[in-house]
């Protein structure tokens, strides 16, 4: 049986996350949506998406199969109902599509009106999925309060070092993880998930609820808000409150960033503050790429979103709601456009297409730091990104 992780239409609510990975490789809590529905399967999942981002994932081949939707969180209790369904039946909550078991090969346009006859099985309990992208942010306190349960369950922390202070005790410490001295830990907040090899240097202030990934840092005097999560090899510094970065992305220095979603393999440069407040207290809004228009998101607090390989230079200043696609390079005084389309160059006062082989040059010089590279398939997968996103570039640069 082949399990699989597939997209519908709320990718177009994920961008620009969702230009460069399918929604089960969006991280929220202290899993991806892919290694929590597998750590629940105890298997290995495929991937059904958009044409352009399928030739990045392996084929699954099987004559029997299970497409679960990679938007919604996985729980032991929705294991438990997906893999008692029969072949030909589906899994869904009120008119929402959760899972359906099938032998045919299914595709992301036609996986709704396939399912539309199919014999439904209920689930009465309550799920949670990811909707928009502020929704990142604003689930990953639960998310990491759900993950820490999980993902601690009948295992032993390593010690806590006796040269650190933490309050309470929801704490766990993988193994080849580094705390130094001074560092203050609060987890009376919410836990506190320090992964295999990461390090927290001297200094650091932290209230969980926080999630620091596999060989991830923190940095000297780092002031640490929850609810955080720093991705797998990201390196952070100054203040961060209620931060979700995917992987490998750095915020080395000074600097504020809250309410905020960051991808992988950006660099923030020293001292970029992002707001995430209006001077108003109003209700933030933000811009919908896929329908071209501004949206409201509920909160009050939003600030930024940013692409993955998009870079920022010192001292650049990011308005309350602001998203950047992927593949940026941004600088210079002032504020730029809350809206910066993928493959962009430059800041306020000018903004240019940003070279897709120049784009992708640096994307492997950053890559090969840590003995990493893209694939042609990935770069293909850029390309298309390029083009695809043409005319955003073309109407921000008019506006300019």
């Amino acid at each position: 049986m082949a399990f699989i992780l597939f997209d519908d239409t709320t990718r177009n609510n994920l961008l620009p996350f969702t230009h460069t990975r399918a929604i089960a490789d969006i991280r929220c809590g202290i899993w991806t949506m892919r290694e929590r529905w597998e750590h629940f399967l105890k298997l290995q999942t495929g991937t059904l998406t958009v044409p352009y981002l399928q030739t990045i994932y392996p084929t699954a081949s099987s004559t029997d199969h299970i497409y679960i939707k990679a938007a919604i969180f996985g729980t032991h209790s929705l294991t438990e109902a997906i893999n008692k369904l029969q072949p030909g039946q589906k899994l869904v909550k009120g008119y929402e599509l959760i899972a359906v078991r099938t032998a045919d090969v299914l595709h992301t346009d036609t996986i709704t009106e396939y399912t539309a006859p199919l014999p439904a099985q209920y689930f009465d309990e309550e799920i949670h999925q990811l909707k928009n992208i502020w929704e990142i942010f604003s689930q990953n306190d639960r998310a990491i309060r759900e993950d820490f349960k999980a993902i601690t369950q009948a295992r032993t922390s390593q010690p806590i070092p006796s040269h650190i202070t933490v309050s309470g005790s929801e704490i766990f410490i993988e193994e080849g993880a580094k705390i130094h001295l001074g560092c203050i830990i609060n987890t009376q907040t919410g836990p506190v998930y320090i992964g295999k090899d990461a390090e927290i240097l001297e200094g650091s202030l932290i209230r969980g609820p926080l999630a620091l990934c596999d060989h991830a840092a923190i940095k000297m005097g780092a002031k640490v808000y929850g609810a955080t999560t720093i991705g797998a090899g990201c390196k952070v510094g100054g203040e961060l409150n209620n931060v979700v970065m995917f992987a490998n992305s750095n915020k080395g220095h000074e600097g504020y960033l809250g309410n905020a979603v960051i991808g992988e393999w950006c660099n923030l440069g020293a001292d970029t503050n992002s707001s995430n407040l209006k001077n108003n207290y109003d209700e933030v809004k933000i811009w919908d790429e896929y329908n071209s228009r501004s949206v409201r998101t509920g909160l009050t607090f939003c600030g930024l979103m940013m692409g993955d390989h998009s870079k920022c230079g010192i001292n650049t200043m990011f308005n309350t709601g602001t998203v950047v696609g992927a593949c940026c390079n941004i600088y210079g005084a002032g504020f730029p456009e809350k809206f910066i389309p993928s493959f962009s160059w430059g800041g306020s006062d000018k903004m240019v297409p940003h070279k897709p082989q120049k784009a992708i040059e640096t994307a492997d010089r950053m890559m090969a730091r840590r003995s990493k590279q893209l694939t042609e398939a990935e770069k293909n997968m850029f390309l298309h990104v390029y083009e695809n996103t043409a005319v955003h570039r073309q109407l921000f640069i008019q506006e300019q």
